[in-house]
């Protein structure tokens, strides 16, 4: 068939097609498809074998026509029945007389002959870079105000010119990565490309997939490709007016790329930016600062990635930049507005249960931050937090109770009254709240795990087997104590009752626990009991009564706890690391992400299979020495304000930032503590410099 010139038999086409256009071999011609061909006059002196090219059959007869126009298939393969229904040719005899001629006409911007390839790697359609029409791949809604936009030519004809050798390309690689500060930004309008068809889109090779290009898109929702350099510079290697070979300027900033691509032949010239330009801002550069900041992640940590990749990165003076004109104000704002929403419902509710705990951002006293959190405890949800830093209140030990009062004097100030505040053991605290008025409850896990460690303490020797057996259930004892009381009295007499249990005596002299709840059983071991007199008895009581041990049973909270504010710490390490130093704002807007992302995920369902039951994982923790347990694994968490962040941004702060500067401005951010010492000069201090092995000798 290679040697022969095949040509459509449909009246009025004069397309030629190879072989593997043709109706296939083995499908016999229906009567209709004769009617088709011939318009129901079928001459007497036709072949058996009629050939009928592609153009002419619907794209939904073909099975794998996505397949064949990306390259992957050599072969385009009917659908069983499929019939003939299109008359036009894909193009006029006039235009293109030969293959050849079709194939440099429709792909001016390729430098194969093949009419139906396209370059994989550039992820763009077939007809991206015709001269008459706008690139479905382009974003040049705003071009960049440093490069300026030439004008092309007039095309005045399609007549194809004899391809030259090759010439040197012009490249020009320029690494700026903080475009501002730009005078002036053209808009150029240019028609879309009515030709756009989404079945020239690069498919999969299982499934082909129908693009549909939407201009009206904002930048940071549209779908972003990995492209490779000289995949995509193959697209600009030849003109589209004389198919020379032209001259092409490459662009850097950041992630953001523009092509200029000039003719030295017809001075053809046209720009193509990989990004659109928001307020003198590529937007690529803006997401990809945006996208590391709301998620926590580590700027020098995607960096290393990017770097391993050969993906272009912005600097870090950028990003910066990015952070403190936009995305740190919008942070800001958008916690303020959740938390308004948040106190306006608290405002009308009542039996409000509050928790508050305080987390430092380093162990010890050497802490420069200290952020205290006050949670609903009935929905889980954070509802201010506040971040103090030292040398505001004068040492490190101080911060707790000052973030604990400022975050009771923004409840009050928006009509906030709650019941009571389920807090650990801090002295401050206690004494502050006592001095309010203010119902104050302890959590019970910090209680425990005080008791447990003395616990573990007297239960190490050889004749204290017997306290080690009891160890468990001494815990247990004073969560139940903690449940199913509700007096103070009541705690303490539960709580006490554990020394006669024991001592196998199950009634006790306190009116408010008069006798175990347990059913009475006659024991047939007796060595687990304990005696009293015993040194291993003794030891036990004197940790049980200690004075502060049943004051602060008797304040044990009988409902809520707050472990989900201990839950809520691991969060925030994933936003600020200990071991990362940051600002004071750049502190206090990670905080705020994590508590935007705490109260969307707390309350994730548990995952289920794929036939619906409860999924679960075993583990093992440490606290059980090898033990195993299940534990319910959870739904994928959800990033919806990562989304809201992104919007808010590139529709508004970009925009005007102005109104989201003020959220900032109301911040009181205290001096750094370096600011309280002079500062030396620097050669002076570089002149004293020895090490420990270079000192000199006594």
């Amino acid at each position: 068939m290679a040697s022969k010139r095949l040509w459509c038999s449909v009246l009025g086409c004069n397309n030629e097609h190879s072989s593997h256009h043709d109706v296939p071999k083995s499908e016999p011609l229906k009567t209709q498809w004769l009617d088709f061909v011939f318009e129901g006059n079928m001459p007497p002196d036709q072949p058996k074998c009629i050939h009928v090219c592609a153009n002419h059959f619907s794209p939904d007869c073909f099975i794998n026509e996505g397949q064949y126009k990306a390259g992957f298939a050599k072969k385009l393969l009917l659908k069983k029945g499929s019939v003939p229904t299109l008359r036009v040719p894909a193009s006029p005899p006039e235009e293109a007389s030969t293959s050849e001629e079709l194939a440099m006409v429709q792909h001016v911007a390729c430098q194969k002959k093949t009419p139906q390839l396209c370059t994989v790697g550039t992820q763009l359609s077939i007809k991206t870079l015709r001269p008459h029409y706008k690139s479905t791949g382009t974003q040049t809604t705003m071009l960049y105000p440093d490069i300026g936009v030439g004008s092309s030519k007039p095309l005045l004809s399609t007549t194809p010119i004899k391809r030259p050798n090759k010439k040197s390309r012009l490249e020009l690689e320029e690494e700026e990565e903080d475009p501002f500060g730009a005078s002036s930004c053209m808009n150029v309008e240019e028609p879309m490309d009515s030709t756009y068809d989404p079945s020239d889109s690069v498919t999969t090779l299982t499934e082909p997939t129908d693009v549909t290009f939407e201009s009206s898109k904002p930048a940071h929702k549209t779908a972003t490709y990995i492209v490779y350099e000289n995949c995509l510079l193959q697209l600009f290697e030849q003109c589209p007016v004389c198919h020379r070979v032209t001259k092409v300027r490459r662009t850097i900033f950041g992630t953001f790329l523009a092509v200029e691509q000039r003719c030295p032949q017809c001075d053809f010239f046209r720009k193509w930016n990989s990004q659109p330009i928001i307020q003198s801002t590529p937007a690529g550069n803006l997401q990809l600062s945006v996208a590391v900041y709301a998620t926590g992640a580590s700027f020098f940590k995607v960096k290393k990635i990017f770097r391993a990749m050969q993906l272009k990165m912005i600097h870090y003076t950028t990003f910066r930049i990015h952070a403190r004109r936009y995305i740190e104000p919008a942070i800001v704002h958008s916690w303020k507005k959740a938390q308004d929403g948040m106190l306006q419902q608290l405002r009308q509710q009542q039996n409000i249960v509050l928790g508050g705990d305080m987390r430092a951002d380093s162990p010890g006293h050497s802490a420069k931050f200290g952020s205290y959190y006050v949670m609903d405890l009935r929905t889980s949800s954070i509802i201010d937090l506040q971040l103090v830093q030292s040398n505001e209140v004068g040492g490190s030990n101080n911060m707790e109770k000052e973030g604990l009062r400022r975050s009771l004097d923004l409840l009050r100030a928006h009509g906030v009254t709650f019941d009571s505040i389920v807090t650990d053991r801090h002295p401050q605290i206690q004494k502050f709240l006592q001095e309010a008025n203010i119902t104050q409850y302890y959590d019970v896990w910090h209680i425990e795990k005080g008791v447990s460690k003395k616990l573990l303490r007297i239960a190490q020797g050889k004749d204290r087997e017997k306290l080690q057996k009891w160890y468990r259930s001494i815990k247990n004892h004073i969560y139940w104590t903690a449940a199913s009381s509700s007096s103070g009295q009541e705690r303490v007499a539960k709580w006490t009752s554990i020394l006669n249990h024991v001592q196998d005596m199950h009634t006790h002299d306190d009116p408010f626990f008069p006798r175990c709840l347990h059913p009475q059983r006659t024991t047939r071991g007796k060595s687990k009991w304990l005696r009293a007199g015993t040194p291993a008895f003794c030891r036990l009581e004197k940790v049980l009564r200690n004075k502060r041990i049943l004051k602060d049973v008797e304040k044990l909270s009988p409902h809520h706890q707050t472990s989900s504010l201990e839950a809520f710490h691991s969060v925030i390490l994933r936003f600020a690391p200990k071991n990362i130093v940051f600002s004071f704002l750049g502190m206090l807007c990670r905080f705020y992400l994590a508590a935007l992302h705490f109260n969307e995920n707390d309350g994730r369902p548990q995952a289920t299979t794929a036939a619906g039951e409860p999924l679960f994982k075993v583990v093992f923790p440490k606290y059980k020495k090898g033990q195993c347990s299940a534990k319910p694994v959870k739904a994928e968490p959800t990033f919806h304000y990562v989304d809201n962040l992104l919007e808010l941004i590139f529709e508004k702060v970009v925009v005007d930032p102005t109104p989201y500067m003020d959220d900032i401005l109301k911040i009181s951010i205290p001096e750094d503590l370096t600011s309280q010492f002079e500062k030396p000069d620097k050669l002076e201090v570089i002149d004293s410099y020895v090490t420990r092995f270079n000192q000199g000798q006594l």
